[in-house]
């Protein structure tokens, strides 16, 4: 028996470790009666091994609201170029469906990218990055179309795709809003934030349907042996805080020789540090040596 996840500081948080209040059906808000506090799931494909959690925040918790995060863990396009794709949305609290509408994006912008997962693996092997922000944001404005479904929402989305084909080495990043990646190599959590005009030029907080600009995209290489971090701004803010004993915890539990199992992925996922208690979603992605 693991007990209340661990924490990290000389100072607990100061809201319980469980889920307290949850949403009532009484509310008129089906979606958020019956959203689960945890949503975990995972993934075997040749050599990549997937983990992911979606957990809700300790402070929804305890004003018994729902869990505004969501994730998706699916395969898109055909067998020679297919990708595993992998999905993190973080609700924006300040709009009332939010929870909804992270949901329903992560989803359609993968319904939206598998008719394209072949035009994607050419602009991949070809590494034109602007061809990848065309589809990307091609992609995106469908989902937007096609979720015009008349409540105020607001949200983060972050797309990584994984060739399944183990001989290519680059992946792709589609991304809007706060969150984003993380690569775990030596030990060390290195945020993957390519430098652009745009990224030094635009500082605000982006969000869909209609607060962004464009859709970012951009090639990432990968290296057998590192672990790729996808997450909300729950899981990257602790990440890149100044006391670093909230990165070395999880550097320490996810960059071992062993893949954790599902349960101990989401005890490890629950760690928790004082004062960043937001909804935390996290999908790591282990690659075997050859």
């Amino acid at each position: 028996m693991r007990g209340a996840p661990a924490h990290v500081g000389q100072r607990p948080p100061s809201y319980p470790a469980h889920p307290l209040q949850c949403p009532t059906v009484r509310d008129g808000d089906g979606f958020a009666a019956f959203t689960p506090a945890v949503l975990l799931d995972g993934a075997q494909i040749g050599r990549l091994t997937v983990r992911a959690a979606s957990l809700r925040g300790d402070s929804h918790n305890w004003e018994g609201t729902c869990r505004q995060d969501s994730m998706v863990v699916t395969r898109v396009g055909p067998p020679e170029a297919e990708f595993l794709l992998l999905a993190v949305a973080d609700g924006v609290g300040s709009a009332k469906y939010s929870h909804l509408g992270s949901h329903q994006f992560a989803r359609q912008t993968a319904v939206e990218l598998d008719p394209v997962a072949e035009h994607i693996h050419a602009a991949l092997t070809a590494r034109d990055e602007g061809e990848l922000r065309g589809i990307a944001n091609k992609a995106v404005a469908h989902a937007v179309g096609a979720l015009r479904f008349g409540q105020e929402y607001a949200t983060t989305l972050h797309v990584l795709l994984v060739p399944t084909d183990p001989r290519i080495r680059e992946r792709v990043v589609f991304s809007v809003g706060d969150g984003g990646l993380f690569v775990l190599r030596e030990g060390r959590w290195e945020k993957d934030e390519p430098v652009s005009e745009s990224t030094l030029l635009d500082t605000r907080t982006e969000a869909l349907p209609h607060a962004y600009g464009t859709v970012k995209a951009h090639l990432l290489p990968a290296v057998p042996g590192e672990v790729l971090l996808l997450g909300t701004d729950g899981i990257t803010n602790p990440l890149t805080q100044q006391n670093p004993e909230f990165a070395q915890h999880l550097a320490h539990a996810w960059g071992g020789p062993e893949v954790p199992s599902l349960s101990d992925f989401l005890w490890q996922a629950q760690t928790r540090a004082k004062s960043y208690d937001d909804d935390r979603t996290v999908i790591c992605v282990w690659e075997a040596e050859a």
